[in-house]
């Protein structure tokens, strides 16, 4: 009887992932051309793709097969257009202008390329970069620094000395288009210790956005010293990277005492103007911190003003997040600190 049992199906295999489709890629490469590959990503997709490497070492033939053809279908649709575009132009120009006019004008035209150093740095540690610009000018430390994840900024900051970490913050906060000489500077301190990576698009950083990003992503105590030395170089622009630091969304991540705290210190007439263009998530969980009669009350409030410019909206929230702030330096609440910080 045993013998008549048919076996269980077993059920579809989940197609491959995109990552396992290119790890299989890989593998079915000779190591020169897997090593082409390889060479033109960044460090986290290499890392990502090496791994998935290792995940498809079983794989059936079957599997492959498929793999394959869903690469030739997408193959199929896409174009050379972009390949060796700048061997085809220059082609193109020597026909139509002769060699010496042509190398006039794509002398003009040809886009400048500095960014075999940017691409460098994605590649080196936070000590490495640290020791590469610690005795550079303070503005190339700085081009460095924007160029950088903001975590990884924060800790190549805090490996430069103390006196010089709010200079350097100002100048990210203040750095406006760069120059090309600062540029070719950059490439010729990164090509020192390392070899040129592949090419990619160089973009404009800095800014007090990116400066709030770096000391954000500071341990609490190198944040509040770098902000004091900040408001001695230029209050105004503390004040705005301050801004940036926090913004209104981030009360989210303030528990419900230290959100009752605040509340308690804001005028109910502010409170419901910068309650007025928040996300409801944020509304719902400050009316969670009072008692229903206040929450109903704020509410009632808010629907009968009606529409209201953006300006009063956005300043009302900057003057609530201003007395979030001093309440916090104050040691009355705490904002969310890092690791086992406190404000």
């Amino acid at each position: 009887m045993a013998d008549d049992i048919a076996p269980e199906p077993e059920g579809e295999a989940l197609p491959p992932s995109g990552s396992q489709v290119a790890a299989i890629l890989m593998m079915l490469l000779g190591e020169d051309e897997a090593a082409k590959v390889l060479s033109r990503l960044d460090p986290d997709e290499v890392q990502h793709l090496g791994g998935a490497m290792f995940g498809v070492a079983n794989i059936s033939e079957p599997e492959i097969e498929g793999v394959l053809d869903t690469f030739v279908e997408r193959a199929r649709v896409r174009t050379t257009l972009g390949f060796g575009v700048d061997r085809q132009i220059k082609g193109m120009m020597h026909k139509a202008l002769g060699q010496e006019k042509a190398d006039k004008v794509l002398q003009r035209i040809t886009p400048v390329k500095h960014v075999n150093a940017l691409e460098n740095l994605k590649w080196m540690d936070a000590g490495t970069i640290a020791s590469l610009v610690e005795h550079e000018h303070p503005q190339i430390a700085a081009l460095v620094l924007a160029h950088l994840e903001p975590q990884i900024a924060a800790d190549v900051l805090q490996l430069l000395p103390e006196d010089k970490q709010a200079d350097l913050v100002y100048r990210v906060a203040t750095m406006g288009p760069v120059p090309e000489t600062a540029l070719a500077e950059l490439e010729d301190l990164m090509n020192r210790p390392t070899k040129s990576v592949p090419t990619g698009a160089a973009t404009r950083r800095g800014g007090a956005g990116e400066a709030a990003k770096i000391v954000t992503s500071s341990r609490k105590a190198a944040e509040q010293r770098i902000i004091k030395a900040l408001q001695k170089l230029d209050k105004t622009l503390a004040r705005t990277i301050e801004e940036e630091m926090f913004v209104f969304d981030n009360l989210m991540g303030v528990d419900e005492k230290n959100l009752g705290t605040l509340l308690r210190a804001v005028d109910n007439d502010t409170l419901v103007v910068a309650l007025k263009g928040a996300d409801e998530k944020l509304r719902q969980k400050i009316f969670g911190c009072m008692s229903s009669r206040a929450a109903q009350s704020i509410q009632d409030e808010i629907a009968d003003r009606g529409p209201m410019r953006l300006a009063e909206v956005q300043e009302a929230q900057k003057t609530m997040l201003a007395t979030a702030r001093k309440l916090a330096a104050e040691g009355a609440i705490n904002l969310g600190g890092k690791g086992d910080d406190y404000v």
